[in-house]
């Protein structure tokens, strides 16, 4: 399939014998003992990568690794687990630009990897830095970006190098993020059904504010639901929510009910002391028990929510409807998954916990869903009709 209009993508390039830096999100959990603890990052990105390899390029690979406000730690478990799903040995310079790095670019081969070490060493490259894009650029002869997730950012590896390079291209998964996200931002085939949960009312207004904007219907889970229920009055006992956002809350209730979107909150929920109890009881929202709090929607819930994503031609999901890490409080995320997948309806799932119970081993479910995004903020700032800084030095 063509790449997005204004833009080319990596089938466009002549890959032969160059230098090509693609840069990638490989921006994952590692632990203390060095061990990769989710690859899902790194074999989203595997496509573009083999592609690079199998059509003869010199291939470097750029990502950060770890949040902005803690001390940055070597990109060496990243690489030894990239080589793992490679088959094949990922060269690692011991710094991200210099002389060393250069000369270990230098001697690649076609079809020979390497990974710079964690951009997050270079103050620089959260500023947008053109003295250092052009010691990037020094490394290559061609630029891919295949670090959708990171695209919402002004960053001196997406943006000053990309408008740097002239053979520049999206990879495959940066691609499909477009391609997968425009489904549910542009003219979605109705009837549109939105699907929200997560742990802050606050934090997941935007894509509220999107989904009333766009949708007929929105289901609402979690924590977002048990602060709009106390907005209704409802005592939610010892249920996570936002006591602060309650005005907030009554504002979205009312945005709501002018725009004529069926706001559909739970009926029932699944109890019990904390989201870490072993088992979790159902009862009717206004009855949970003193000392308990709601980790779940409940079956009443769910048979609702499974009926609106049947008859859906367009599903937006972003975050889990209960406490999913406790198998005890995932059964309503996946009971909703599992009429999504098996609905005509195109799914398009945002936030990384929805996302891991879509994608774990066994699920099987990505494919049959829609899309499964991998991008985090970037994802929800494209939904939102914002331009991406990242993908907008791509064009022309």
């Amino acid at each position: 399939m063509a790449p997005p209009d204004g833009f080319r993508g990596i089938d466009d390039l002549t890959l032969a014998h160059q230098r090509l830096l693609i840069r990638v999100d490989f921006d994952v959990p590692v632990d203390d003992a060095g061990v990769v603890l989710s690859d899902r990052k790194l074999r989203v990105a595997l496509p573009t990568i083999q592609k690079a390899i199998k059509e003869g390029a010199r291939v470097v690979l750029a990502t950060h690794l770890g949040p902005a406000d803690a001390a940055p730690r070597s990109i060496e478990p990243v690489a030894a687990k990239l080589a793992e799903l490679l088959g094949q040995e990922v060269y690692l310079p011991d710094e991200c630009v210099g002389d060393a790095t250069r000369k270990v670019v230098a001697d690649l081969r076609e079809g020979q990897v390497c990974l710079l070490e964690n951009l997050r060493f270079l103050p620089e490259e959260s500023q947008n830095d053109e003295p250092l894009a052009r010691k990037l650029h020094a490394l290559c002869d061609a630029y891919v970006n295949e670090a959708f997730g990171v695209s919402h950012s002004t960053l001196s590896s997406t943006v000053a190098l990309a408008r740097l390079v002239k053979a520049r291209a999206l990879g495959y998964r940066a691609k499909a993020e477009l391609e997968g996200l425009s489904r549910a931002s542009g003219n979605a085939f109705k009837p549109f059904v939105g699907v929200l949960g997560g742990e802050s009312l606050s934090r997941s207004l935007p894509v509220l504010e999107v989904m009333l904007r766009r949708c007929e219907a929105v289901l609402v889970g979690g924590a977002v639901a048990n602060t709009l229920l106390a907005a209704r009055s409802v005592d939610m006992k010892e249920s996570k929510h936002e006591r602060e956002q309650l005005a907030l809350a009554r504002a979205m209730l009312t945005r709501a009910r002018d725009a004529k979107v069926d706001l559909v909150l739970p009926v029932d929920v699944l109890t019990g002391s904390s989201g870490f109890s072993a088992d979790g009881y159902a009862c009717s929202v206004g009855s949970i028990p003193d000392g308990s709090g709601a980790y779940d929607i409940g079956p009443r819930t769910l048979e609702a929510f499974r009926a609106r994503v049947e008859k859906a031609k367009t599903v937006l999901w972003h975050g889990a409807l209960g406490a999913v890490e406790n198998p005890a409080f995932s059964q309503g995320s996946r009971g909703v998954m599992q009429a999504l997948s098996e609905a005509p309806a195109f799914g398009v799932v945002t936030g990384e916990s929805v996302a891991a119970l879509c994608t774990e081993p066994g699920a099987d479910l990505e494919a049959a869903i829609g899309f499964v995004s991998s991008g985090g903020a970037a994802s929800l700032a494209l939904i939102e009709g914002k331009r991406l800084p990242g993908i907008e030095a791509l064009r022309g």
